[in-house]
């Protein structure tokens, strides 16, 4: 007789998989995905008991949770190294769905699908990274650039590089993005300074800079919003 602790002797309505197969990802509990992540339980805990565990260990945050440092995760009860293998593929492939979309279509023409595939590459970052996106003449989606780590400014961020990596994958437009660890997604003058800078570069050999975003905690400034560009 299966031990009452365990998801497959619970009713069909109760388990996270069975539960997702019939309503749907969106329906389960932060708790609930994790627990189809996991996998299964480990000394007398289900996998369920686990993924809860796991999200008190960081105050309940999911989000705290997948950017805990590998150590930290790794020496986590019922979190080995191919369990979090599995956790980082999965996070890696909702990054990766984002980059789909915007290859799909004109960037510009999808501003939140533009967002989110920066907030999901860039928001919990611990440090400053400045990205390109280069675009096509219809403004798709070409390749995703991190260019430089470390504080924006004039030193860290060299015209020069840019245009050469622009005219290398052919953009007729970049769209650039950095983020803030502070959280807040406000534009130093650093940032104005910099940007319009890369701007004079790009305008030298014909590519246009359609906008620069800053990724912050909960939002993402758009210089072009803004009127900054």
């Amino acid at each position: 007789m299966e031990n009452a602790s365990h998801i497959n002797a619970w009713p069909p309505g109760e388990r996270p998989r069975e539960r997702l197969l019939d309503r749907g990802a969106q329906a389960l509990s932060d708790a609930e995905l994790l627990a189809l992540v996991v996998g299964t339980g480990v000394g007398g805990s289900n996998a369920l008991d686990i993924a809860r565990q796991l999200l008190a260990n960081f105050g309940g945050s999911l989000r705290r949770l997948l950017t805990a440092a590998p150590h930290v995760l790794l020496a986590q009860r019922g979190l080995g190294p191919a369990r979090y293998a599995t956790l980082m593929a999965s996070l890696e492939i909702s990054r990766r769905h984002y980059c789909e979309a915007l290859r799909a279509g004109p960037a510009l023409n999808a501003p939140a699908a533009t967002r989110q595939f920066l907030t999901a590459q860039l928001r919990d970052r611990p440090y400053e990274v400045f990205c390109c996106l280069h675009l096509d003449n219809r403004h798709r989606l070409i390749h995703f650039e991190e260019v430089f780590r470390g504080t924006i400014d004039g030193a860290s961020v060299h015209p020069r590089e840019i245009v050469r990596q622009a005219l290398q994958y052919n953009a007729a437009a970049l769209i650039f993005a950095h983020n803030h660890p502070s959280g807040v997604a406000e534009a130093s003058q650093a940032d104005e300074l910099i940007t319009r800078r890369l701007r004079d570069a790009l305008a030298l050999v014909d590519i246009r800079v359609l906008d620069h975003l800053i990724v912050g905690d909960n939002n993402c400034l758009s210089f072009a919003e803004r009127g900054l560009l």
